[in-house]
């Protein structure tokens, strides 16, 4: 068994993560709301509830909870979409509030991948998938 270098991977998952939190904490914001205004901003500042669920991969109740914050703070509003689901719309605020908070983050790692060569950037996705496809197959084994 290859413990240590999964071992490494999830060390180094860890780490990430713990930067985004810390770029959540600088630019005074829930990991959660991050989470949320980066889907948003990524998809043009509207986007179906479940979507952001989806590729956040964060429960539909701390989703929720968040978007009813963000709604009470003016950064988003809620429009009926088609049958039961919502559509999440930043305000004129939010944008702003979005441009402050998330947008650097785009830029960061828009720079970063930019260092990458192009076999680099595509050696990153391919393994990744290649892992996330792994670890689903595997877990719905062992669940």
């Amino acid at each position: 068994m290859h413990y240590l270098k999964a071992g490494q991977y999830t060390y180094l998952a860890g780490e990430i993560n713990a930067l985004y939190h810390e770029a959540a904490v600088k630019m005074g914001v829930s990991d959660s709301v991050q989470n949320i205004l980066y889907v948003m901003r990524e998809k043009g500042d509207r986007c179906l509830q479940s979507e952001i669920c989806k590729l956040t991969g964060i429960s539909r109740q701390t989703i929720n909870s968040a978007i009813r914050k963000l709604e009470q703070d003016g950064i988003v509003c809620l429009e009926q979409g088609k049958g039961r689901n919502t559509i999440v719309c930043l305000t004129d605020r939010g944008k702003q509030f979005a441009s402050e908070t998330i947008d650097p983050l785009f830029e960061i790692e828009n720079h970063i991948w930019m260092e990458w060569t192009e076999e680099e950037q595509e050696q990153y996705l391919t393994l990744t998938a290649k892992y996330r496809d792994g670890l689903e197959k595997y877990l719905k084994a062992l669940l």
